[in-house]
Order: C-alpha cells, then sequence, then structure tokens
C-alpha cells in the first residue's frame, strides 16, 4: 500500500461524510465465512493500513485454518479464544468509509448458544448480509437468523451465497439455494431482497465483479451496500428525547440534557413531559458549542423549557402533537438471554430508554419457533427462547411501539439478584384492558384499621424446608399473640392450595406463582390491620423479596427456620421426603429442587438447638417490639 493508499480510509471518510451511514451485520450459521467475509471487504476496499496487514500475515501462520493463505476472518475475531478456536463469539464491531459512504459493521456469532449476541447487533443494523454456505445450503441457523432479523425489524437482506468456489461456480446451486431462501422469508416481508454469489477467502464478487460468474449480473457486494437505500430518517419520525440528567448549575439555569432519540425539535416548539403529561414550550437547546435554533436525531442536547414543569432523569420529553403512549401494562416479544429460566411473575428491573422501573412478566401468551415464527405453547422461556409476553410495570412509562421507533419501543430486563442482562423487548402495544383502572381511595385506611384494633399490622414470613418446623412454630406464634388479644390470621402453604392455589403445582414457575399469590393476599390482610402469619417454603429469594416490596417499611419479617436436610428428612411429618427419594414425588425442595436460604433474615431459629416453644417466643418479642 503506497503512502497515498495508507491515507483512503481517512479519505473515504471525509467524502463519505453527508452521504449517510450503513448500520449492517453478518449473520448465519457457524462457519459460512462471515468474518472471513468482512474481512476481505475491509482489505480488498484498502481499509487496512500495512502495519494491520502485517499483523495478519503474522496471525494467520499462528491461528489461521487457511493453510498458507492469509485468513481474514482473524481481522475481527480480536478475542483470544475466538482465534484459538475458529469461532466468533462476541460481536465484532467495524467502522469503515469508502467514497460513497460510511458504515458500522457488526459479525455476529453463528453458534446456537450466542443467539442472544447476534439479536443484539440485529436490534440496530438497517441490513443483513446472511450467509450460506453453498455446499450446505440452509440450515436451521440460517432460518433462526432470518427469523430474528425479521422480529427486529431488520428490513434489508442481502443473501451472500458463499464458498462458491467449493461449488464449482455453479449457477444452479446458487439460484436452487435462493429460491428455497425466497419461500422460506416470503411471509416475513422484508422490504428488499438481494443475493449475491461471492467466495469470501478468494474475494470473487466481494469489492468487484468475477469473471468466474459471468452468469451473473447484479452487483458486487461493496457496490450493492454503497448504493442501496434502506430508508432509514429517524429525524422523520415524532420528537423523542430520554432525559438523561437535569442540570442545574445555578438557580438561574435548569435544562434538560439527553440525545434526541427520534424526531427533530426547534425553539418554541411545544412538547410534553412524559409519562406526567405535563405540557411546555422549548425556549432554548443548548449544546457544547453554543445555543442552536434546533436539533435532530442523534444530536446530544440540553432542552430549556419555557415553564417550570417536574422533570426527573428517566421522562421522555415527545413533540405536543404526536406523544408517545403511556401505561403499565405492555404486550412485547421478549428474547430471554438468562441462564435460568424465565419464570412468570418473577420480579425484575425495566430499562427503558433512560428509566428504571419495576416490571414482571405476567403472562407467556406463546413461543415462537425462531425457524418458522410459528406460535407454540409454553410457560416458561429458557436461554435463547423468544416469546409474546404480557408485562406489568410497576409505574407508567412513556413508549412507541417497535415498530414505529426502535429507540423508544425497545428495553432490557434485568435480574434483581444478579444485576444480569436477562431479556431483550420489543413493544408491541400498550394494553388497554388496564386504562380504565384507577386506585379508589377508601374512607378508611390502613392506619385508622390498625389503630381500631390497637396494634401494629406486619406480614411474619416463616421460610425454610419441608420438615424444618414452619407452622408448628408459627401455629404457636398466633395462638400467643391471640391471647394477648391481637388480631391474626395465618395463612399455611399446604392450605391455600387447597382453594385460592389449588391450580398450581411444584413446577418452579408455579412456585413462583404460589408466593405471588400468597404475597398479595398477605398485603391485602395487612392493609385491613392484621398481623399475618405466612408459613411456606418459598425456596426462591426474588419471590420473598419481591413479597418484601409489596408492603411498607417494617412490614415485613423474614423468619428463616433453619433445620439441616437430613434433620428435616428424619422427622419427614408427611413421609414426603422418603416419596421424593423413592421417585415418585418430583419437583420436592431439597430434593431435586433448590432452595435457595436467605441472605440476610431478620430472625433465624435454630430448630436443631432450640424447641419450637422457645423459638416462638423469640417471633412474639420481635412482633411486640416492632
Amino acid at each position: 500500500m503506497t503512502a497515498a493508499d495508507q491515507d483512503a480510509p481517512a479519505r473515504g471518510a471525509i467524502e463519505a461524510a453527508g452521504r449517510g451511514q450503513l448500520r449492517f451485520l453478518t449473520c448465519g450459521s457457524v462457519d459460512d465465512g462471515k468474518s472471513t467475509l468482512i474481512g476481505r471487504l475491509l482489505v480488498d476496499s484498502r481499509r487496512v493500513f500495512d502495519d494491520q496487514l502485517a499483523a495478519l500475515e503474522r496471525d494467520s501462520r499462528r491461528f489461521g485454518t487457511t493453510g498458507e493463505d492469509v485468513d481474514y476472518a482473524l481481522l475481527l475475531d480480536g478475542l483470544e479464544a475466538e482465534r484459538e478456536q475458529g469461532i466468533t463469539i462476541d460481536v465484532a464491531w467495524r467502522f469503515f468509509a469508502t467514497a460513497r459512504r460510511s458504515f458500522v459493521v457488526m459479525d455476529a456469532p453463528g453458534h446456537e448458544q450466542y443467539t442472544r449476541n447476534m439479536a443484539t447487533a440485529a436490534s440496530t443494523a438497517e441490513l443483513a448480509v446472511l450467509l450460506v454456505d453453498a455446499r450446505k445450503g440452509l440450515l436451521d441457523q440460517t432460518r433462526r437468523h432470518a427469523a430474528i432479523c425479521a422480529l427486529f425489524r431488520v428490513r434489508h437482506v442481502v443473501l451472500a451465497v458463499n464458498k462458491i468456489d467449493l461449488a464449482g461456480f455453479s449457477q444452479e446451486t446458487f439460484d436452487a439455494i435462493v429460491a428455497d431462501f425466497a419461500a422460506f422469508v416470503q411471509p416475513f416481508g422484508f422490504a428488499s431482497l438481494t443475493a449475491v454469489p461471492v467466495s469470501a477467502r478468494f474475494g470473487d464478487n466481494v469489492v468487484a465483479a468475477s469473471p468466474r460468474t459471468p452468469w451473473y449480473g447484479g452487483p458486487a457486494l461493496l457496490d450493492l451496500l454503497e448504493t442501496i437505500d434502506v430508508e432509514s430518517d429517524p429525524a422523520a419520525a415524532p420528537f423523542r428525547l430520554p432525559v438523561q440528567w437535569v442540570a442545574r448549575p445555578n438557580a438561574e439555569f435548569r435544562g434538560f440534557a439527553g440525545t434526541v432519540a427520534s424526531g427533530r425539535v426547534a425553539v418554541g416548539d411545544a412538547v410534553v413531559v412524559q409519562p406526567s403529561g405535563a405540557g411546555s414550550t422549548v425556549a432554548r437547546i443548548v449544546t457544547a458549542d453554543g445555543d442552536r435554533d434546533a436539533a435532530a436525531a442523534g444530536d446530544a442536547v440540553t432542552l430549556v423549557l419555557a415553564d417550570e414543569r417536574d422533570v426527573s432523569r428517566g421522562d421522555l420529553l415527545a413533540a405536543a402533537d404526536a406523544p408517545a403512549e403511556v401505561g403499565d401494562q405492555i404486550q412485547a416479544h421478549l428474547l430471554w438471554m438468562g441462564e435460568q429460566p424465565l419464570l412468570p411473575g418473577r420480579a425484575c428491573l425495566m430499562r427503558i430508554g433512560t428509566r428504571w422501573v419495576g416490571a414482571t412478566v405476567s403472562q407467556i401468551r406463546h413461543r415462537i419457533d425462531v425457524r418458522t415464527l410459528a406460535p407454540l405453547a409454553a410457560r416458561r422461556l429458557v436461554l435463547n427462547e423468544i416469546a409474546v409476553c404480557n408485562l406489568s410495570v410497576a409505574a407508567p412509562i412513556a413508549f412507541d411501539s417497535y415498530a414505529a421507533d426502535r429507540t423508544t419501543g425497545a428495553f432490557v430486563l434485568v435480574d434483581r439478584e444478579t444485576n444480569d442482562t436477562v431479556a431483550a423487548g420489543m413493544i408491541d402495544f400498550g394494553l388497554r384492558r388496564a386504562a380504565n383502572l384507577r386506585w379508589e381511595r377508601l374512607a378508611v385506611d390502613k392506619a385508622a384499621r390498625a389503630r381500631l384494633k390497637g396494634q401494629r399490622p406486619c406480614v411474619v414470613w416463616f421460610t425454610g424446608l419441608s420438615g424444618a418446623g414452619k407452622s408448628t412454630i408459627a401455629r404457636l406464634v398466633e395462638q400467643r399473640l391471640h391471647a394477648e388479644g391481637l388480631h391474626t390470621y395465618m395463612l399455611d402453604g399446604d392450605n391455600v392450595r387447597h382453594g385460592l392455589n389449588r391450580d398450581l403445582g411444584f413446577t418452579d414457575a408455579d412456585r413462583v406463582e404460589n408466593i405471588r399469590r400468597v404475597g398479595e393476599v398477605a398485603k391485602l390482610m395487612v392493609d385491613a390491620g392484621l398481623i399475618v402469619l405466612c408459613a411456606l417454603i418459598s425456596p426462591f429469594r426474588a419471590e420473598r423479596q419481591a413479597v418484601r416490596e409489596l408492603l411498607g417499611a417494617g412490614e415485613f419479617v423474614e423468619v428463616f427456620v433453619d433445620a439441616p436436610l437430613d434433620l428435616c428428612m428424619a422427622r419427614d411429618p408427611k413421609g414426603l421426603y422418603a416419596k421424593a427419594r423413592a421417585g415418585r414425588l418430583t419437583n420436592f425442595t431439597g430434593i431435586d429442587s433448590p432452595y435457595e436460604r436467605p441472605d440476610a433474615p431478620d430472625l433465624v431459629l435454630d430448630t436443631a438447638a432450640e424447641s419450637a416453644e422457645a423459638l416462638a417466643e423469640q417471633v412474639v418479642a420481635r412482633v411486640r417490639g416492632g
């Protein structure tokens, strides 16, 4: 590469400025040549410097899989594990520009276990280059990636039939694969589908037309990427700005900073603060380079409103004449990315825009076969599965459908216990059935009921293994409180399954729902001014924490009834451990279903060391003392 050639990447970026950027991903099954294709594209379009090319040649000798030839895949496979295994694990990102366009390219992994990585890339891509090995044709992962592209609203697809050299540059092979793929994706409704025969290893039809495919009259891949119109103009959508932070450097200035997600805004425009619905007009648009008259999608700005309005981080500023939808019940497509299954009813944290709010998947409507998009029945989701779900949000949020706006229509779910991101969501629409529901203000409140009873209402939650002594101790506690004239009620795990929860089994999903229902009932009883004693195994920390969060400060007392498993098995008052060990009882806590010990219980009762009577007195003393 000459000195002039070495300046080509910088010149290309300058020349491409203002011509629009294309975000595209490469996807497909493992070993179909995605990384090789992008590496060849960068090298042949002279986007790689001499020192990078020399390093690539050295790495090819050490890690390469192409014999004496340069292994172009190594340009993107940056992780040591990827190079050693010859696969892509994470999404590899590259930025480059030609004289006609700038690009962000995302090379997605092909292995099924990394489907979530591919979906993450698809959520921001405008076009997908989907590779197929000419020798193998369409594989399950090919279909899966095509379906995920459709779900994530990637509207344009280029089918790169790779390794055409290994198929003898056969037009018949190419035509057959294209026909199969077109028939498969026809229901997906892609805006455009273009097929190109390529040999990523040798560069055929990557940057320039290949003489070895005289029967192909279409453009080379790079020419296609440079000229395709993806019809994406986020500035044409209604104005949206998620508030990142409130700027208050002094008493004279209060602005709301963030990046314009979509649309345009100008000084004097009417806007609305969501979800509150307060209206105002834009008085100033402040940037790092001074005030501006207007801003558009992608601009980082601080807006000053003409009126004093209560605006906080996480709120959405929207066009007054085209506001976002507001609600606390939504239907969404959910890609589950957690190592542990999704159990409906388990509380998570939702991140939508710049806002954090509690959320729960209340129902899995159906799982989606990612090869065909056909609906399948499901009661839980495992890693990489996609489903249509109903979600309940702890407070109203402002949102658009994902089809209308990929920024304000997307969210992630985070596990409360581990802080892991466990799901990516795409909002379909708000659930109107909840729109007419409002909290009814009652004439008599919890404090008044408690005063009448002369007590402080609370939930005493006994948790522990079967046979630990939860119900025994809880009964003793209730007897003593009742003798003192206090008003109580006991919710026993077995009793509630005879009525309220008779439709539930003992799978993890059913256990989650069991605790959710009992927690809601206990909350109502506390509102009635009662002391509620709940004796349930309640094996999962997340559900016990969710019940705690339903109640006010100090109203939830977690009592861990601690007994070793061998002692519980020796007691075995109901004969359940014997049945479980004999294989006649499945999903039994402590045998084939886990129990998660409390991290910081309010009270620990050691039933191996003290009598039930003495332990009950400890609980009574805790209730008396608040």
